[in-house]
């Protein structure tokens, strides 16, 4: 039973949230409890001194994914480093995977830097949790929390005095969410670090750094930081450090810039590294990619290690292929060889900076002003001015301004700030100066442009670069070595060029009316690679023919969790439609999921892990069957859904409307296609309703409609209800499609009750016969758990009741519980189904506590 000493998270900031155990808890259940203390730790922290330490604290679901990566943990003795441990979420995912491993260490010795006060308190808490499982799991634990400066003490550490012995400072492992920070060129830290040999502009690297030297040979590491560190020359140092010390083995990439910290809102591009310490390099490293910690569906590429460094590269970046298809778009790009300095262009950053030049600035031109040109000017290829907009359009022509213009040439111009929402991470328009009347122009600090010993370019080299950069090919290549949303000039002269007679043979084709991205792709195609369209290979066909199926799902309404690549390959797979094929050529065949995954694999360069066929069939394909695009089984219709030998088909109306896709039909098919997909869906209601979920009441089965929030309502009523309130009588339980499964009026008026079931009733109400208590319960999948508001409602609805009323929030699992964890009201009851014997109640003394509301007092 966890119990909390405070009211609200938000209360009493200085004294940590307590648990106690009804019962010893598994080492699985150790992570849960030590994200309870996170949670409520990132709740109370005080945000400057959080964003003063670029603390994130790491969710259980990222520490267990980071931890997994270990290689074999079969050592008598194992010594465990973190140099930034917060609350200890990493050390807790460490001891329980050890507790859980068939060869246990005999001795595990940890040591734990954290600075902050507030969140050491917790970290205790952490490791005395640590320190219950490791007895259970007979593992002799000793642990130091170290309250100093990790860089400070590292350093230390790495040049001994007399009275240290560098033997105590080594580590068989470490483990690391190092923070994030910016650091001074001229502060103490920096001076710190170059003391180690390493010049370093963020101290994520600096922990990295420190940490590596502390590790005793072979010894291993797995980290957590941003991808920034793979390129670039800032971080050049830090990669010669790394990469001559370390052994890479795993790298783990997060497609999503959100999710891996959705909690604190960070927008960096994230990764986790695995390496060991030893100088002869693993002859091949695993590339896994997923959209967050919590997606099952893992792509893996397995590739060299000199395809990942490659050899004599002076800058040693780090490349990042997750997939095959990946591969084609370096091996294309490779067909270019020019630098901008072998074609005696340059790329400069916009010179004017308008917060440092507003009194020059002017809503729209006049005869004293020159056009400034911003972002929001780019349209379909070239520049669109003036635009009525709230941005100042012009700029006053003044002694004080000139260093700012350029001559009014024609330039190319690039965007170097992209949305989380743009399509494309390389933006270029073409700067016509034939279009805008003046002699000087003016370019915002948002902006990057071509030109060449600062003046304009020939109109058609121009109209060929800013094709060469919109295409498909180029924005793949920079996604793939660029973890940032930014397209700074360093990264376009780092970049790879056609020569100039290839630029201006494009350039040719190009005319005032800019081509699609399409157009441009195959422009690319035909004139620089001397690719023909039909192979299968050419990574632009497969990239717009997973980008097709996209635009489908999307047309056909799917939800937002579906409209991703994963459901895209999948409808692909079903329909059998190769890169190259037509649409009209659509077929239905039978297949299974893992022959889809084999189809994503051979023919769209996507290898996803084996054990993700469940997620294919949860998170797609079921949604299909929903929707009604797919039939199940139609050659044996008695054959059980959950049969290895189940088999998919596109539905036949499905199919005929797919195969209209790209013609002049594809509007009105689709459009009649919506129109009777109700129909469709009737047509296969019952068969499934041969899945619905059966659960008995008072003698009699009844049933629930398959998927959902019932499937935690059986379990509720088979597991929750047989434990919690023996003999009890189930008087309402809801169902998703139908409204509820089973009311008892009667018995709900005779407990001074009367209820509308069409109001906002609970998922499921008991009336517990023994303690005489009535128990509402919400199941959470998709709507939320008794939150105050929630609780509120249920006291006004049920304010006549003539017992005790206790409330329940039940969930699936752990992870789903911690999603809502904040929002649970006090004065309630949690209940995991994963964890079925265990009840949480928040602020009380016993489980399934009866309350009494104080009307005059209550504050919630």
């Amino acid at each position: 039973m966890f119990q909390s000493s405070s009211r609200k998270f938000t209360d009493n900031h200085h004294k940590p949230l307590e648990f106690k155990s009804l019962s010893k808890c598994s080492a699985r259940n150790l992570l849960g409890e030590v994200d309870l203390l996170r949670i409520a730790a990132s709740l109370k922290q005080d945000q400057k001194q959080k964003g003063k330490l670029g603390q994130f604290l790491t969710p259980a679901s990222v520490a267990e994914l980071m931890v997994g990566m270990f290689g074999k943990l079969a050592r008598p003795q194992i010594s465990l480093l973190d140099a930034g441990a917060g609350v200890g979420s990493l050390l807790a995912a460490f001891v329980a995977n050890l507790c859980q491993s068939q060869q246990r260490p005999i001795n595990l010795d940890i040591v734990a830097y954290e600075i902050d006060p507030f969140l050491i308190e917790y970290l205790h808490q952490t490791l005395k949790l640590c320190t219950r499982e490791c007895q259970i799991a007979g593992i002799s634990l000793n642990y130091e929390i170290r309250n100093t400066d990790f860089i400070e003490d590292a350093v230390r550490l790495l040049q001994p005095s007399s009275f240290d012995n560098p033997d105590n400072c080594r580590f068989t492992h470490a483990i690391l969410n190092p923070p994030y920070l910016k650091i001074n060129a001229h502060s103490k830290v920096r001076d710190l670090l170059r003391s180690i040999g390493l010049e370093a502009s963020n101290l994520y690297t600096g922990f990295i750094a420190a940490t590596i030297q502390l590790l005793e040979s072979r010894g291993e590491l797995v980290a957590i930081s941003p991808r920034s560190f793979c390129n670039g020359p800032y971080f050049r140092d830090f990669r010669r450090m790394f990469l001559e010390m370390m052994a890479l083995d795993q790298i783990h990439l997060f497609e999503s810039r959100q999710e891996a910290f959705s909690d604190d809102e960070v927008l960096q591009e994230t990764i986790i590294i695995h390496a060991v310490k030893q100088k002869p390099k693993f002859d091949n490293v695993t590339i896994s990619t997923s959209s967050n910690a919590d997606d099952d569906f893992i792509l893996s590429n397995s590739l060299a290690y000199t395809e990942i460094v490659i050899p004599n590269d002076s800058q040693q970046f780090i490349h990042i292929i997750p997939d095959t298809l990946s591969q084609q778009f370096i091996k294309k790009i490779a067909n270019f060889t020019c630098t901008l300095k072998d074609l005696e262009l340059t790329v400069s950053t916009g010179r004017v900076v308008d917060f440092r030049a507003k009194e020059y600035l002017c809503l729209m031109p006049n005869q004293n002003t020159v056009p400034l040109i911003y972002p929001l000017n780019f349209s379909k290829g070239y520049v669109e001015y003036p635009k009525v907009t709230k941005k100042h359009q012009a700029l006053v022509y003044a002694e004080e301004t000139v260093s700012l213009l350029v001559p009014n040439e024609h330039y190319v111009l690039t965007k170097r700030f992209s949305s989380k929402e743009e399509k494309k991470r390389v933006v270029a328009v073409v700067y016509d100066a034939n279009q805008i009347n003046c002699s000087w122009v003016g370019f915002e600090n948002h902006l990057n442009y071509f030109h060449k010993d600062g003046r304009g370019l020939n109109l058609t080299l121009a109209r060929g670069l800013a094709a060469y950069l919109n295409s498909s090919l180029v924005d793949a290549f920079f996604r793939l070595f660029n973890g940032h949303t930014q397209v700074n000039a360093t990264d376009l002269r780092n970049l790879k060029y056609p020569t100039i007679a290839q630029l201006m043979t494009v350039g040719l084709y190009i005319t005032e009316h800019f081509p699609s991205q399409k157009e441009i792709d195959e422009l690319l195609q035909e004139e620089l690679l001397s690719m023909s369209n039909q192979s299968e290979n050419n990574p632009l066909i497969i990239r717009t023919r997973i980008d097709e199926a996209l635009q489908i799902l999307i047309e056909l309404g799917l939800p937002r969790a579906q409209l991703n690549e994963r459901s895209a390959l999948t409808l692909l797979a079903l329909i059998n439609l190769k890169p190259t094929d037509p649409w009209e050529t659509a077929a239905s065949p039978l297949i299974g999921i893992t022959p889809m995954m084999e189809f994503m694999a051979l023919h769209y360069g996507k290898t996803y892990k084996p054990n993700t066929r469940e997620t294919v069939r949860r998170q797609t394909v079921h949604q299909f069957l929903d929707a009604a695009l797919i039939i199940v089984n139609p050659d044996a219709p008695e054959r059980p859904v959950n049969s290895p030998k189940t088999v998919y088909q596109i539905e036949e109306s499905t199919l005929e409307l797919l195969r209209t896709y790209g013609t002049i039909e594809w509007k009105k098919s689709i459009h009649t296609y919506l129109a009777s997909v109700e129909t469709l869906k009737k047509r296969y209601a019952q068969e499934r309703e041969l899945s619905r979920i059966p659960i008995v009441i008072e003698g009699e089965v009844k049933t629930l409609s398959p998927g959902g929030q019932n499937i935690l309502i059986e379990k509720i009523i088979e597991e929750f209800a047989e434990r919690f309130t023996p003999g009890g009588k189930l008087i309402y339980v809801g169902d998703t499609d139908e409204k509820f499964a089973h009311f008892n009026e009667v018995a709900l008026r005779n407990l001074g009750v009367t209820i509308d079931s069409h109001g906002k009733m609970p998922d499921v109400i008991i009336h517990h016969l023994k303690n005489d208590w009535l128990v509402l319960i919400e199941a959470v999948t998709s709507h939320g758990p008794i939150n105050p508001k929630r609780k509120k409602e249920l006291e006004v609805i049920f304010a006549d009741l003539k017992i005790p009323l206790v409330m329940v929030t039940t969930f699936l699992s752990w992870k789903a519980m911690v999603e809502y964890l904040a929002e649970i009201a006090w004065e309630t009851d949690v209940w995991v189904a994963e964890d079925s014997t265990h009840l949480i109640h928040f602020n009380g003394e016993y489980l399934l506590q009866a309350y009494k509301v104080d009307r005059d007092s209550e504050t919630e």
